[in-house]
């Protein structure tokens, strides 16, 4: 008699989580995915879509799992602001949940505020100016003390196919607002669904990773080889001062060591023009 395949809950199928999905379901897993409308897309891709949404607690009929992986983003085209997403969505969810293995959660490095472009690691201070920063805060908070076990991934700036930052003010040939020379610190959204693939492998419960290329870059570079790379008119900088802005460089050596987990695309110097030429245009 075969074993039942493991199941998975992917919470947030969207950019990230999508090909994370893939992977799973590429190993033989059953793939549940939680939408608000694209359920015929899921099912194509093999998955099973479970109707619902984060933010309307009556919507969530939630099966059970093996492994959670949360990775709810905000759609700013649904109107809703982002601590009833991210705060109270999650809220919901676990309310909703029935009793579930592992839970792999996707925040981000916005938790973090500083701004001398300081090497940051884990156990540096959690302290956002932004009031984004502060909601991401909240939302970890909230699931420490609902889930202690849970494996908090701590994501840079996520880019990859079809998401180029900055791509149309860089086409147009307009000035990019801010000083030009702080650090962007990034991932492939590739190397970012291997990431959560290990970490719901091999962390520790209760852990929290940062996960990055670990190769950050100057916006000044990074917005330059993207010009160059669009066939676009040399990037151009509008050096206005910004007091306060992140500026930090993600140590993510953490992840690297102990999920057994390497980049493909160390940096975007190599990371960007496989984005470019993966994109449709």
């Amino acid at each position: 008699m075969s074993p039942l395949p493991v199941t998975r809950l992917v919470i947030g199928c969207g950019y990230l989580g999508r090909p994370a999905a893939a992977l799973w379901r590429a190993r033989g897993d059953a793939v549940f995915a939680l939408t608000r409308r694209r359920a015929d897309a899921l099912r194509a891709a093999g998955l099973e879509p479970v109707t619902g949404d984060v933010t309307e607690p009556a919507s969530l009929q939630l099966p059970a799992a093996d492994t959670v992986l949360y990775a709810v983003g905000l759609d700013r085209a649904a109107g809703k602001p982002m601590r009833d997403v991210y705060v109270r969505g999650l809220e919901n969810v676990l309310r909703a949940l029935p009793p579930t293995g592992r839970f792999v959660y996707v925040s981000s490095t916005s938790v973090y505020g500083q701004t001398g472009g300081e090497w940051v690691s884990e156990t540096s201070a959690t302290e956002p100016v932004d009031e984004s920063g502060k909601i991401v805060l909240e939302a970890e908070q909230l699931l420490r003390a609902h889930r202690p076990d849970a494996i908090v991934l701590r994501f840079a700036g996520i880019y990859g196919p079809n998401r180029l930052l900055r791509k149309q003010p860089i086409l147009k040939g307009e000035p990019l607002i801010g000083d030009a020379d702080k650090w962007l610190n990034l991932i492939h959204v590739a190397d970012g669904a291997t990431a959560v693939l290990a970490a719901a492998e091999r962390a520790a419960p209760g852990t929290t990773y940062n996960i990055a290329d670990g190769g950050p870059v100057s916006r000044r570079a990074f917005y330059s080889l993207l010009a160059q790379l669009l066939n676009a008119p040399e990037a151009q900088f509008d050096q206005r001062p910004e007091p306060g802005a992140a500026n930090r460089r993600i140590d993510a050596s953490k992840a690297r060591a102990e999920l057994n987990w390497t980049p493909q695309f160390p940096h975007a110097n190599t990371g960007l023009p496989a984005a470019v030429a993966d994109s449709t245009h």
